[in-house]
């Protein structure tokens, strides 16, 4: 394995330390704001309009100063948010830092997906965002550790998350020649000009991207619905403390590390649109477990669906210029990216608010619905997009 994609390993690390860290911290957050629990809703949709916002423009700054300078610039964004916000002495301070991290997360997102689909095979795909999984599973064990005990502080647990990232930001620095080394290897390839010319509505106009987007967005409605809600699910529905929901909320993101590790060795036998059929299949059997009358044990459900949504998400992305083609894969990967966002924490929204107001019992029928959703969309999209 190259020294430049040990790298990038690591830094999908650190796509993945702050997505879980709110979640699992608001049932302690919001007593100590004096705030509703519903209001996690709204610091949701902020960071999502915020990173799918970039994500919308990324293709152009990418083009601009490479991929490696925005993605080292969107860590440290991430490293000011996550000191902010630990700092924050109230809900607004904290929202304000919400758009930081937001602007920081979106850019690293588009910039680091777009640039494994184009130099990477599928195996690295699902393995780099497996990465991302085991970010999303080492920041609720972190928290944890500082929600357990009388002097436990959820800020320490911003903290300890930011130097983490900060610690990444400096191997980014120091890497920046390999990234460019390889990136300047695809522009022959690449029309500049006439990437640089395209316009949002008439790459949305391309047979498929549409459904394909829509496919992400539903998924992704499922995945960010369970990182922000599970906790507060397991603590409304089963009484459990904050510290023994985080968890379980662990337990899910674990499962979609798991995911990814499973379907990186399957890349080597399965393409994408197999993989991610066979991950909407698992995700369904494990909501169906969520759904079932077994007490907490219905909460195992959170493996099985972790394990399910693994392969689903690298695996869009992956095809996108298989199925698009690669001169205008930087905006598609951003359009993709920002419309997933978009729509998903727009469920979410929904979801927390209606989940709040009636009950969180709600929570496996909704997931069946929007797994249904996702398996539709993306059967359209390989419908147009198919080669005759």
């Amino acid at each position: 394995m190259s020294a430049l994609l040990i790298v990038i390993y690591i830094v999908f690390v650190s796509l993945g330390l702050p997505d879980s860290l709110f979640g699992v911290a608001w049932p302690v957050v919001h007593t100590d704001f004096g705030i509703d629990q519903s209001f996690a809703s709204v610091y949701s949709i902020i960071t999502g309009i915020c990173t799918g916002g970039v994500s919308f423009v990324a293709g152009k700054m990418l083009r601009k100063f490479g991929t490696a300078k925005v993605t080292f610039f969107s860590t440290l964004l991430t490293v000011v948010a996550l000191f902010g916000m630990s700092l924050s002495p109230n809900i607004v301070v904290m929202m304000f830092f919400a758009v930081v991290l937001g602007y920081g997360a979106g850019a690293i997102d588009t910039g680091l997906n777009n640039f494994i689909s184009l130099h990477y095979e599928a195996r690295h795909m699902n393995w780099l965002h497996c990465c991302w999984g085991l970010g999303v599973t080492i920041s609720p064990l972190i928290m944890s550790n500082f929600l357990t005990g009388e002097t436990g502080s959820w800020r320490n647990g911003y903290r300890v998350v930011a130097l983490l990232q900060l610690a990444i930001a400096t191997v980014i620095l120091f890497s920046i020649k390999k990234w460019d080394k390889v990136e300047n290897s695809i522009k022959d390839a690449q029309s500049e000009e006439t990437a640089a010319s395209a316009k949002l509505i008439d790459l949305l106009k391309i047979k498929g991207v549409i459904p394909s987007i829509l496919s992400m967005g539903l998924y992704c409605s499922m995945e960010f619905s369970l990182g922000t809600w599970g906790a507060t699910y397991a603590v409304n529905v089963f009484s459990i403390a904050p510290d023994e929901a985080a968890k379980w909320v662990s337990l899910y993101f674990g499962g979609i590390m798991l995911g990814r590790v499973i379907a990186g060795f399957a890349s080597m036998k399965l393409n994408d649109k197999a993989l991610i059929k066979c991950g909407i299949i698992t995700a369904f059997v494990g909501i169906i477990i969520f759904a079932l009358p077994l007490g907490k044990l219905s909460l195992a459900g959170f493996l099985l669906i972790g394990i399910g949504f693994g392969p689903i998400f690298p695996s869009i992305l992956h095809s996108v210029p298989e199925r698009f083609g690669i001169t205008y894969s930087a905006d598609l990967t951003g359009y993709h990216m920002g419309g997933a966002y978009g729509i998903g924490f727009a469920v979410q929204l929904i979801y927390g608010y209606t989940a709040s107001a009636t009950t969180f019992k709600i929570t496996p029928f909704v997931l069946l619905a929007l797994c249904l959703g996702v398996f539709v969309a993306n059967e359209a999209a390989l419908k147009l997009t198919k080669k005759k």
